[in-house]
């Protein structure tokens, strides 16, 4: 597999510290609203990367975080706490708050069929860790106290920058609400490991530490959970772009001055969801959440299908005409598949060891999930059997994970229970088209009656326009050939 490595800057074979086995680390939400579809477009994109390595073959270990304490409103270590000002604006506790927003975050992920991390731990359950790794940086030198909080000394390393070639916009430091400088840093890009001295007298979650009741940064969270529970060394570390710099660029400097040697091989990061009018905030226009998109009459698999049909690594513009077209063409490729029959002859091993050999290069081609939705296509149109193409559909949705057998099985279902309730005894089976079942019914009530001549006309007409029209007992089944 090919994957573009963003410490790099470059595609490079993938490759983990163990043979077949990935630990993977998830930057998670912070739970203090409901993920608007933007956050959930890189959830996807990593979805889709863990599926793909484990149908490849690696077993895989997911951490993910939940960010329940301390993730400020600007990514300068300033302003205000987003876990209060949730808990401020609906009147609940910051835990209360925490329990119901993950909740919804989890939800949100099954209606997307976004598989559960391995681990998913609150920051609220590792102080203990914290702790133990910002008392570690302060024996090293790495970090000193200032002003009552503990900061990173950035100073002290050869290379800080390590994602040095983002845009202007997704290095920006203190571009939000509520920042202000903190006269306590030696230098600029500083950053709090542990604040005693929080600006909130009402300050919600406190612990004792060494230096006095606080409570840890944001950045020291990911640090801790990872090496909890991936080890001290990571194969793959995922996030949105946005999360490069500072997050990710201050996890590796505290991490690695931590442990002392290289801590993780790969960087993964997935590019904004935008508007016409810029980046996809919940400050900014109408806040779309995969809830709204239901209730305007969309599958959220349409959005996936959507998400799935661009590069991760470029912006993708979401407007309601793009998810239209993404939600028109989900359900023609559902009807394609549901006009399959199984029952058509044996899986034939050597075409699908092909298609799924052809999947593998596409796909792994730096998760080139385009030619996966291009490859379901391509299988439909495979010289072999049903029975085939519905094994080829059925691995390549191991990665792509759209529901595609259990969608179609759902269509015929309806299909079979419309018809039925239409033409009475007769029955038509085909590919969901009502205006064919129509001419097909048509055809059986002529042959009722004895008008052959009817029905011949009938049959010669659909026969015009690819329809092979088949009699079973009790009615007749047609298809396109």
């Amino acid at each position: 597999m090919l994957l573009y490595n963003s410490a790099t800057h470059k595609k490079e074979p993938f490759v983990t510290h163990t043979q077949n086995h990935v630990e993977m680390y998830t930057c998670g939400p912070t739970v203090y609203h409901f993920a608007h579809i933007g956050n959930l477009r890189s959830y996807i994109m990593e979805d889709v990367l863990e599926k793909f390595l484990r149908w490849s073959g690696y077993d895989v270990n997911r951490v993910m975080n939940i960010t329940d304490v301390g993730h400020l409103s600007s990514d300068a270590d300033t302003g205000e706490d987003k876990m209060l000002k949730g808990a401020r604006r609906e009147h609940k506790t910051v835990m209360e708050i925490a329990q119901y927003y993950t909740d919804a975050f989890f939800e949100d992920c099954r209606k997307l069929n976004i598989k559960r991390p391995d681990t998913v731990q609150p920051a609220t359950g590792l102080i203990d860790d914290f702790i133990k790794i910002v008392s570690g940086l302060l024996e090293k030198g790495y970090a000193y106290i200032a002003g009552g909080n503990v900061y990173f000394d950035t100073s002290k390393l050869d290379h800080y920058y390590v994602f040095n070639n983002q845009d202007e916009d997704d290095l920006a430091v203190g571009v939000r609400e509520g920042v202000e400088e903190d006269l306590n840093k030696r230098n600029r890009n500083d950053f709090v490991l542990w604040f005693t001295k929080s600006k909130f007298e009402d300050q919600a979650l406190k612990w004792d530490s060494p230096w006095g009741v606080g409570y840890p940064g944001w950045h020291i969270e990911c640090s801790g959970i990872s090496l909890k529970y991936n080890g001290e060394y990571l194969d793959l570390h995922c996030g949105g772009i946005d999360n490069a710099f500072p997050h990710h660029t201050n996890e590796i400097a505290q991490s690695e001055s931590y442990l002392g040697h290289p801590w993780c091989k790969q960087w993964f990061h997935v590019h904004h969801l935008n508007t016409n009018s810029g980046k996809m905030s919940k400050s900014k226009g109408e806040f779309l959440t995969v809830s709204l998109l239901e209730e305007k009459g969309y599958d959220p698999l349409a959005y996936r299908f959507f998400c799935l049909q661009s590069h991760y690594r470029k912006g993708l513009v979401f407007t309601w005409e793009n998810l239209d077209n993404a939600q028109g063409a989900y359900n023609k490729l559902i009807k394609k598949i549901a006009a399959l029959d199984e029952k058509d002859g044996a899986v034939d091993e050597a075409v699908l060891a092909a298609y799924k050999e052809k999947f593998d290069q596409q796909v792994g081609n730096d998760l080139n999930t385009s030619m996966g939705i291009t490859a379901l296509y391509d299988a439909l149109k495979a010289k072999t059997n049903d029975a085939t193409k519905l094994a080829i559909l059925a691995s390549f949705d191991e990665v792509l994970s759209l529901s595609l057998l259990e969608k179609a099985a759902e269509l015929r279902k309806k299909q079979a229970a419309q018809t039925q309730a239409v033409a009475g005894s007769y029955t038509v089976t085909g590919e969901g088209d009502p205006a064919i079942d129509a001419l097909v019914l048509a055809r059986g009530e002529a042959k009722k009656a004895k008008n052959f001549a009817e029905a011949d006309r009938i049959r010669d007409a659909l026969k015009e326009q690819g329809i092979e029209v088949t009699d079973v007992p009790g009615g007749a089944s047609w298809k396109r050939v």
